[in-house]
């Protein structure tokens, strides 16, 4: 069988529920937190933070896998006027919880997980397509 032909390799995480739900999408993958008041542009969905690696990206539609939040309690509102704008992430897989940020998932109303048992900062890269399904707790990860 030639390398075009080969079957993707899929990777299935467990973990456990923030917000239930299903979605697939494409991932957007950053190692670093993301700020909500000030970091990220709730009109277009993507991150404004200056010095962030997804400074520019958009993250509305994607699967965003993150470690968490940063910053005020503004947090959470930033991320409901997303899902208001249409501009919300398709799911959300972090690493970190926190009020904050288990606040901001609720109000969005995107499939979350957490405490995954596995590193999805090695795991998952940007581009790969991800299922999470977040009443059963599981991720699944098909490498492009």
């Amino acid at each position: 069988m030639s390398e075009a032909q080969a079957k993707p390799r899929v990777i299935t995480l467990k973990g456990r529920k923030v917000v239930g739900g299903k979605a697939t999408a494409e991932a957007l993958v950053s190692t670093q937190t993301i700020s909500g008041w000030g970091g990220i542009n709730e009109r277009e969905g993507s991150v404004i933070e200056l010095h962030h690696q997804l400074n520019g990206v958009s993250f509305a539609g994607k699967v965003l896998v993150f470690p968490g939040a940063k910053g005020s309690s503004g947090w959470s509102a930033y991320w409901h006027m997303c899902r208001l704008n249409g501009t919300a992430p398709a799911a959300m897989i972090f690493t970190r919880m926190t009020t904050k940020i288990a606040l901001g998932a609720v109000v969005s109303r995107v499939p979350t997980v957490t405490d995954l048992d596995g590193d999805v900062f090695e795991l998952i890269e940007t581009g790969d397509l991800v299922e999470v399904d977040a009443d059963a707790g599981v991720v699944t990860i098909t490498k492009r």
